[in-house]
């Protein structure tokens, strides 16, 4: 039984499953609390997945690792959200087809996964959190194709640096890697276009860091390159 703190979390969190009592009530009964560091790994490819974990506090980024060790970002699971992988693995019984590691400090509810397979059959509230979150994933990944293939590196990184930089102030603090990672391309890619852009004024390099100058007038300064 999950303690107070727990399930107030879950209301907060996810109040489409709080609004249905009965699956609410299931829930807490069933599920088990866990909290896990930045930087651990919650899975790897070809790992059997025994829980769901619902997701509430922090974030994990689940990613696909090529033979020459790069990485492209799938997509990020936070707050109010769990892995459609995951889901998807138990209901078909198939293997991880991915890697999953904490992004920031989580918190989450495991369900095991006998559960996750019941509720499909005996909730409409937990067949329709799944459904929507699939389809919203299945978009996701159908966009990340679209901007690999059909969209040049530039454009992207100049739209990656201002989105964080209009979260988060004009610096922002990623290694060339992790940028590399959810665009899906090389280190190197992404460096030499950098240092184009610091070439012409748009940004400053540093150490784990890029301080962006003039972030408004990126975008109409990057279409220049057309």
């Amino acid at each position: 039984m999950l303690q107070a703190a727990a399930i107030e979390a879950l209301r907060k969190s996810f109040p489409q499953i709080a609004d249905d009592p009965e699956l609410l009530r299931a829930l807490t009964t069933t599920a088990r609390s866990a909290s896990l560091h930045s930087g651990q790994t919650i899975c790897h490819q070809g790992d059997h997945c025994s829980q769901l974990a619902l997701i509430t506090a922090g974030s994990a980024r689940v990613f696909k690792l090529a033979e020459s060790g790069r990485e492209i970002t799938l997509y990020r699971v936070e707050r109010g959200e769990c892995c459609i992988l995951t889901a998807s693995c138990m209901l078909s019984r198939r293997p991880f087809p991915a890697n999953a590691t904490v992004e920031s400090n989580l918190d989450a509810l495991l369900i095991p996964e006998a559960h996750v397979q019941r509720w499909m059959s005996s909730s409409e509230s937990w067949r329709r959190f799944l459904w929507n979150l699939l389809a919203k994933r299945l978009g996701d990944v159908i966009s990340l194709v679209e901007e690999v293939a059909f969209r040049r590196m530039d454009e992207r990184l100049c739209e990656y640096l201002t989105a964080h930089a209009s979260e988060r102030g004009p610096v922002i603090q990623a290694t060339h890697g992790q940028i590399a990672a959810d665009l899906g391309t090389s280190r190197e890619v992404v460096s030499r276009v950098l240092k184009d852009f610091e070439s012409r004024g748009l940004l400053k390099l540093s150490r784990g860091s890029i301080r962006l100058l003039g972030k408004a007038d990126m975008p109409k300064d990057i279409g220049l390159c057309d």
